[in-house]
């Protein structure tokens, strides 16, 4: 049985992000937990005139955030009807980033599944503000889901690798995983500016071609000097379902999570984007 945290702040893009989840896991035994974690300061003053006398800030904000996420699972089950899947209902109030990694610990999380915006508005960056810090300060996997993208198979994923990093089988998991639900192909990417690898990076890579020996997979390189670039177009070209990459410190990741980067703003990816922890780093 897998358990999958569903982080939501009722928005459509968090609820399409639950929907995309459970259309992808559909034949999976899962345990869902919709989890909202509120804050002090999401309380706005127009709801303190609702309140009784012996009501708290705290209470009030707990009750409906409760309401809110039964809604959102009782929709759930009325459209999908899934006797595989069973759900449940977090409610924190706490830091987003921490109340998040005590309910994978808790839990025993195996993935986490969010909406994130993607660039747009004055801020120009990728993925939200919640999305970037869960992505870089969780040992989870993310699977982050753009605004309005809905599932269509995963038939082919690519997954980017610079073969720096030594592999362990436990960080590849989520990949694995997947791949093995849809019998997808997974294209494996390098982009370089020379065709030379040293020895250890043969080695990762070799690694990579033992893991994934069961499942159809592909190694790629791709010579081009904009990383951004030469990744956008071969998901395009390959109409690819999935981006997959280890490491947050991952230079291109990096890249994506710096503010008001120029080259960033073009990589408009709309697609999900999976996020594993390298746990050699």
């Amino acid at each position: 049985m897998k358990s999958i945290l569903l982080p939501t702040d009722f928005s459509n893009n968090s609820i399409n992000a639950i929907n995309y989840a459970v259309e992808l896991l559909k034949d999976e035994v899962c345990e869902f937990y919709v989890i909202n974690i509120q804050k002090a300061s999401s309380f706005v003053s127009d709801d303190l005139m609702t309140m009784t006398s012996s009501a708290t800030i705290y209470h009030t904000l707990i009750d409906i955030a409760k309401k809110s996420i039964k809604n959102i699972i009782d929709d759930v089950k009325e459209t999908y009807n899934n006797n595989l899947h069973q759900f449940y209902s977090i409610v924190d109030y706490d830091n987003f980033v921490d109340g998040i990694n005590q309910a994978c610990e808790s839990r025993n999380i195996d993935l986490i599944i969010m909406g994130t915006k993607g660039a747009s508005g004055a801020e120009k960056v990728l993925f939200g503000s919640n999305t970037a810090r869960v992505m870089q300060r969780c040992n989870t996997p993310v699977l982050a889901i753009p605004d309005g993208c809905k599932f269509k198979g995963v038939d082919k994923i690519a997954f980017t690798s610079n073969y720096l990093i030594k592999y362990s089988n436990k960080d590849l998991k989520s990949l694995y995983d997947i791949s093995s639900l849809y019998k997808s192909s997974i294209d494996i990417i390098h982009v370089t500016n020379n065709g030379d690898l040293t020895s250890s990076q043969e080695n990762n890579r070799a690694f990579l071609d033992a893991y994934f020996s069961n499942l159809k997979h592909e190694f790629i390189d791709l010579e081009k000097a904009d990383i951004f670039k030469a990744i956008q177009d071969y998901i395009k070209e390959k109409n690819i379902k999935i981006l997959a990459m280890t490491s947050r410190h991952h230079s291109f990741l990096e890249r994506l999570f710096t503010r008001h980067l120029v080259e960033a703003f073009a990589f408009n990816i709309d697609i999900p984007f999976l996020v594993m922890e390298n746990s050699n780093q």
